[in-house]
């Protein structure tokens, strides 16, 4: 790292995506990170940015937690018997055993894997082996992961386009609605239904009772209600699973992934009933029809078993939810304060808030002249200037959509969630009130940095 110090882009626009490149270029957030801590990226030269993006949630502890790696030294130093393939191992089990306790009925079985998007595939593969079925419900702008049977129930047409034709019997419902459910299910031959208690892509809540009457319609059709926590899980959004904010949910199998492992070992876990493993892994000889290389590495397993140990002595649940609520109630007036500001909405440290048009002619026209040529630029009026000017790391929620999204670690110190509030309130008082100039001096910096980024 230090031989190669100060080489990172150099490397990127070489040898990996210069597409992606180009476009931390041109926000402007080319930094020479040399070091994180907690939640905040350190810089080459030793300015420290809060990091709100936390890696999509994967750094919900921060960065690099000191009891986490000093467990991983430990499984090291013990020289553990890893990845025995035919055979296996204590930690994989100690860590389904964990999950399991945690989870609600009747879940009882795990799968471990690498991913979120690897959760994902283990779910639709056993559900459709476990019912005999092949149709797959999932929502609209849902994000279940970029792997083709992840991506084949991505309701974002710009994760899909050129990929297709993806998997067939999969079929989109609207995001809260019942009744668009009902009449799916009632055709008799749908597999499972997947959705998200949160939708990652815009920060969309589900409404209340949604998940447990979702539920109750997929058991009377005959179909698996799988519910995707790879984001929403792990204390993220005050309650261990985001289901658990509803009563009565009893999910056939959850999905988990990006914070288990603190950021540090690549790990993902698919958790179900022991009747759909029953039903999938129904004799030795399909004992090996579904899993993962790595999926029960000792490695990951320690990594999320230290986890674990770290949410519940840290008490990081109750904090999500306690920081969570300051957190609403430092930004939800600004609705009231900002005609640019529609909604702000989430739950516990999962955040967003959603702009919106002025309502003067004059700025509306500007607004809506912008976004037809560039659909989402106005959030970015936001996010730059708060890395710029505040030092603080957010990004839009979506592709083409105006809402800002902020996943801060459970460990955020209160006052930087102050911080952000405050510094949130100064970005969108100076673009309320100067839109015209907001929208020159955006469209001269990303143009300039565009060009540079080339």
């Amino acid at each position: 790292m230090e031989d190669r110090a100060g080489e990172a882009m150099e490397l990127n626009q070489r040898y990996l995506n210069r597409q992606l490149g180009r476009v931390v270029r041109t926000l402007g957030f080319d930094r020479e990170w040399v070091h994180g801590r907690g939640p905040y990226l350190i810089d080459v030269e030793g300015e420290e940015y809060l990091d709100l993006y936390g890696g999509y949630g994967v750094f919900s502890l921060g960065r690099n937690h000191p009891f986490v790696r000093e467990q991983l030294i430990g499984v090291m130093m013990a020289d553990p018997a890893n990845l025995p393939q035919i055979g296996v191992t204590t930690l994989a089990g100690v860590l389904a055993e964990e999950l399991v306790g945690r989870a609600p009925d009747p879940i009882d079985a795990a799968v471990l894997c690498s991913s979120g998007t690897e959760a994902v595939e283990a779910a639709l593969k056993l559900s459709r082996a476990a019912t005999g079925r092949a149709r797959i419900l999932y929502c609209d702008r849902a994000f279940h992961g970029l792997s083709i049977g992840s991506l084949s129930v991505n309701g974002n047409a710009e994760f899909r386009e050129r990929f297709e034709p993806l998997l067939p019997d999969t079929d989109p419902v609207p995001f809260g609605d019942l009744d668009a459910l009902r009449v799916q299910l009632a055709r008799g031959d749908v597999a499972a239904f997947i959705v998200e208690p949160i939708q990652g892509k815009g920060v969309y809540v589900a409404p209340d009772g949604y998940l447990a009457a979702a539920g109750e319609l997929c058991r009377a059709a005959g179909a698996l209600l799988i519910v995707d926590e790879v984001q929403t899980g792990l204390g993220r959004t005050g309650r261990f699973l985001a289901l658990e904010h509803c009563s009565d949910v009893r999910p056939d199998i959850v999905t988990l992934s990006k914070a288990l492992s603190g950021g540090f070992v690549p790990i993902g876990a698919m958790l179900a009933s022991r009747a759909v493993f029953d039903a999938t892994f129904d004799s030795m000889e399909r004992s090996v029809v579904h899993g993962s290389t790595f999926g029960n590495g000792e490695l990951a397993a320690a990594a999320a078993l230290a986890s674990l140990t770290v949410i519940e002595r840290e008490g990081l649940v109750a904090r999500a939810a306690e920081l969570g609520d300051l957190l609403m109630s430092l930004t939800r007036p600004l609705v009231d304060r900002f005609e640019i500001v529609r909604e702000v909405r989430g739950q516990g440290l999962m955040w967003g808030i959603e702009l919106g048009p002025p309502a003067g002619r004059a700025a509306r026209r500007l607004w809506e002249s912008i976004e037809r040529r560039q659909p989402g630029l106005f959030a970015q009026m936001v996010t730059v200037p708060l890395f710029h000017e505040h030092r603080i790391l957010t990004q839009v929620a979506g592709h083409r959509m105006n809402v800002i999204k902020a996943l801060p670690p459970l460990i955020t110190p209160e006052s930087e969630i102050r911080r952000f509030a405050s510094a949130l309130e100064d970005v969108l008082s100076d673009a309320d009130e100067h839109l015209f100039r907001s929208y020159a001096s955006l469209g001269a910096g990303l143009g300039r940095r565009s060009l540079s980024a080339r």
